[in-house]
């Protein structure tokens, strides 16, 4: 299934870019965005995953460095029969983490200085089960491409707009073209938001409930929430709006109007949903 979305997925980016050539530069325009978007979608498939990493600052992080860290991955692969990740740490004081990647063999996950700090074994073990559980249920990929073509998205409405102030967009023989081109771009960035809604909010309901099973229980990753979600609203961090989907929790207050599209479920419901209270 997350095969079929990922096709889908980069099929909508395509046709999307081919509309917007179309709408912005005629013929011309079309052509160049075929290039555009056959470019696009290689690097989504094989280089989305460093992306995200790059964009959120995470580094390679080792054994020497994060003793803790590794040894409870290792013994959650262990139980989990997954290949080994690589580990990334993310220098900031707010707690979180994410995984990507765009199959088992090539999973990362990223850690923050802060969740480390924070968090108990029992706690960590919880958010690394959650991260690995994306992995084992093959989510990566898509989070990860939906990352970039939402990044996509919203980049090509900024050039957009530009090129509709500065006359782009306009058809002469249609006085309307440059209005429907002017909205669309505006749209552009909701479209992406959209696509993020699609993917994350059920993913991260069966991840919890992986977790649990490869932990044995849920109290650890339960409390992380918690923890998770009062830190992260007094110290929200400050990533692409694009990457936010990839996080254990929505990385920042939630104070703007982005919090009317959260990519994240209520964490109260996954407490429940956890502990069984749902």
């Amino acid at each position: 299934m997350n095969n079929f979305k990922t096709a889908f997925l980069l099929t909508a980016l395509t046709l999307l870019l081919l509309f917007f050539g179309q709408l912005l530069g005629g013929p011309q325009g079309m052509t160049f965005a075929l290039v555009f978007a056959v470019g696009m979608n290689l690097v989504a498939y094989f280089y989305s995953d460093k992306i995200a990493l790059a964009m959120n600052g995470a580094q390679p992080v080792s054994r020497e460095q994060a003793p803790r860290l590794y040894s409870i991955v290792e013994r959650l692969v262990g139980q989990a029969n997954l290949p080994m990740p690589r580990l990334y740490m993310i220098p900031a004081a707010a707690p979180n983490a994410f995984a990507t990647g765009r199959n088992p063999q090539h999973a990362a996950v990223a850690v923050t200085q802060g969740i480390l700090e924070l968090m108990t074994d029992e706690e960590l073990e919880g958010v690394i089960a959650h991260e690995l559980a994306h992995v084992r249920n093959r989510d990566i990929l898509i989070s990860s491409v939906a990352a970039m073509i939402a990044g996509a998205i919203t980049y090509l409405s900024y050039m957009g707009r530009f090129a509709v102030f500065f006359g782009g967009g306009r058809d002469h023989d249609n006085r309307g073209g440059g209005f429907v081109a002017l909205l669309m771009l505006i749209l552009a960035p909701i479209a992406a938001l959209i696509i993020q809604l699609a993917i994350s909010r059920s993913r991260e309901y069966e991840a919890d409930t992986t977790a649990a099973r490869l932990t044995g229980h849920p109290y650890g990753l339960a409390r992380a929430l918690e923890k998770l979600g009062a830190y992260n609203k007094r110290i929200p961090m400050d990533v692409a709006p694009s990457t936010a989907h990839l996080f254990i929790v929505k990385p920042f207050s939630g104070s703007t109007l982005m919090s009317l599209f959260s990519t994240h479920p209520p964490i109260e419901k996954r407490i429940a949903r956890l502990l069984g209270r749902a």
